[in-house]
């Protein structure tokens, strides 16, 4: 047997390739076809972003004759773009901290404290997941606004507010950080923080310096989710922000395509996707494995 790590996985994939046999090309055939069908879409983008109009409706694939970097500036002055992004920052960041605060120590209640009616609370959180946001938007639009008529602060949280969309997105992000959290700490030993109760530690510090950073794993991951997906919601945005100043960055593209009909500016709109796409494609690169680890770690452990 040879003592060479790299020759002993070689040899380990290929035996288990032809122990499962079709079932190897097929999964390898699947992961091809869904790389193509992600990646293709997104580098046409990123090709388009630095061409003229008539270079875009020419040949899809051809290179530009010229690299047209003022497609980005008029994306960011004209169109606005660097508002509505500074704006999507701001919204996106205040909701997942709210997210991962409340949806941690809810899912830590859960999955480490036996109570009367536990079950029933978890269910009730996890039940959210099950209905999709466009079956509440109108019931939503109006408890916004009412929130609005709160004395002191409804004027802070009530509709065209950034704070209102922060509340809405934690909202909606709850049901699926608590599921997923939830499992998670429940994989976690206990020893070490009965050792912390034993030594006079409250409940809220064995939870900020022990359980949390046990699960840094778990919460990275989550994290990354729920900023994919608040930076990526329009839905909601679309109905709760009607003032243009407030606008996020989804809505600002979506201006971009329909605001002149038949002449609009394209490569401004490439230009515009293109930078809505970049910073979420960095963090998914950076903290890739800090995902697969937060996801593989419950089953593992």
């Amino acid at each position: 047997m040879s003592d060479n790590p790299m020759l002993s996985r070689s040899a380990a994939r290929r035996e288990r390739r032809l122990r499962l046999g079709p079932l190897s090309v097929l999964s390898h055939t699947a992961v091809l076809v869904w790389t193509v069908l992600v990646a293709v879409p997104i580098l046409w983008t990123f090709l388009a972003s630095v061409k003229s109009e008539d270079e875009i409706f020419g040949d899809a694939w051809s290179l530009p004759a010229k690299l047209r970097w003022d497609n980005f500036g008029r994306a960011w002055e004209q169109a606005h773009i660097g508002q509505y992004m500074l704006n999507s920052v701001i919204v996106v960041t205040f909701s997942v901290f709210g997210t991962m605060l409340i949806g941690s120590m809810a899912a830590y209640v859960l999955a480490r404290y036996p109570f009367r009616g536990n079950r029933p609370v978890y269910f009730l959180f996890v039940s959210g997941l099950a209905f999709p946001v466009y079956l509440a938007l109108t019931p939503l639009f109006f408890v916004v606004q009412n929130m609005g008529n709160v004395p002191l602060i409804g004027p802070l949280i009530g509709l065209n507010t950034h704070a209102g969309l922060v509340l809405v997105y934690i909202a909606y992000s709850l049901p699926f950080t608590i599921f997923f959290l939830s499992a998670f700490f429940r994989t976690l030993p206990t020893a070490v923080a009965e050792a912390a109760m034993v030594d006079g530690a409250s409940h809220t510090r064995v939870f900020f310096q022990i359980m949390l950073p046990m699960a840094r794993p778990g919460i990275v991951s989550i994290t990354i989710f729920n900023v994919l997906g608040q930076w990526n919601q329009y839905q909601l945005p679309l109905v709760l922000l009607q003032d243009r100043d407030k606008w996020v960055l989804t809505q600002g593209i979506a201006d971009i395509s329909t605001a002149a009909g038949y002449d609009q500016d394209w490569s401004a709109l490439f230009a515009a996707l293109t930078l809505a796409i970049l910073p979420m494609l960095v963090v998914y690169t950076v903290f890739q494995r800090q995902i697969q680890s937060g996801l593989t770690a419950g089953a593992l452990k």
